[in-house]
């Protein structure tokens, strides 16, 4: 809604490996609700900016303000702890585990005197899956090797919102996912922004993009050169923007006068 404050805003970010700019200046906010996309080649920043949200990295300059307060992020902890989580293409889920064992791992609970609470970890697995509509599990107590590509990333999504998440960070959600098994992530990330949460989606599928994105912010060398309503913009202007910063069709790079896109709001 005009005029709210952003979950997170991120102001002037620059982050340089070396002699290279991985990012430059890039301003973005993030809202609740909405799912935000970033489009961008190989090598445009997407995977740097997300890891500067997620903790990884610090930023050289700039500054990550998040529920208008500023905030320095010194590890994924601290991340974890304002409530934002991320799922990365690799999931980070064992095989060899159920999908209770998965989705506690390392933060389980536990009884008196130590003992696991199963009950409880059984309990809040169920009711986590059932708000997000996850249905296609046999069991929750079914080993995660089992489990089909969507099923998979159903279960890391489930993981990252069993934690009260107020900000999820998808990497390429649907990579090598069948018809079928995308469409059910795609809808399972619409579920995330209709419960209220952030949602940012890296994805090379622009049928994806346009398909769940409220919103598409567009890097190109480590620059911003866009953000805009997904209705506003088409396939073919997103890949111009990607590949050379500007389009053909009147919108220019963010920053130049009178740009179409929205620069960084």
């Amino acid at each position: 809604m005009a005029g709210e404050q952003p979950l997170l805003r991120l102001e002037h970010l620059s982050k340089s490996f070396g002699a290279v700019d991985a990012l430059r200046d890039v301003s973005l906010d993030v809202p609740a609700g909405l799912v935000t996309a970033l489009a961008g080649d190989n090598g445009a920043g997407k995977s740097v900016l997300v890891k500067c949200i997620a903790g990884i990295y610090p930023p050289d300059s700039g500054r990550l303000i998040w529920k208008g307060r500023p905030v320095q992020l010194r590890g994924p902890k601290d991340a974890a702890a304002l409530g934002i989580e991320t799922v990365y293409q690799d999931l980070a889920l064992c095989d060899n585990l159920d999908i209770v064992q998965n989705l506690f791992l390392g933060r389980e609970r536990v009884r008196p005197f130590g003992a696991l609470d199963e009950e409880a970890m059984e309990l809040a697995a169920a009711e986590t899956l059932r708000g997000l509509s996850v249905t296609s599990v046999r069991s929750i107590r079914q080993r995660t090797g089992s489990l089909s590509g969507g099923q998979r990333q159903a279960v890391a999504i489930a993981k990252a919102v069993l934690w009260k998440s107020r900000l999820v960070i998808l990497d390429e959600p649907t990579a090598a996912l069948g018809v079928v098994q995308t469409r059910v992530v795609l809808d399972l990330v619409r579920r995330l922004a209709d419960r209220g949460i952030a949602v940012i989606v890296i994805s090379h599928n622009m049928n994806d993009v346009f398909s769940v994105a409220d919103r598409i912010a567009v890097l190109q060398l480590g620059r911003l050169v866009a953000v805009c309503p997904t209705p506003e913009l088409s396939r073919q202007l997103v890949v111009e923007l990607m590949t050379g910063g500007y389009s053909e069709n009147g919108m220019q790079r963010a920053g130049q006068a009178d740009p179409v896109a929205h620069p960084v709001r």
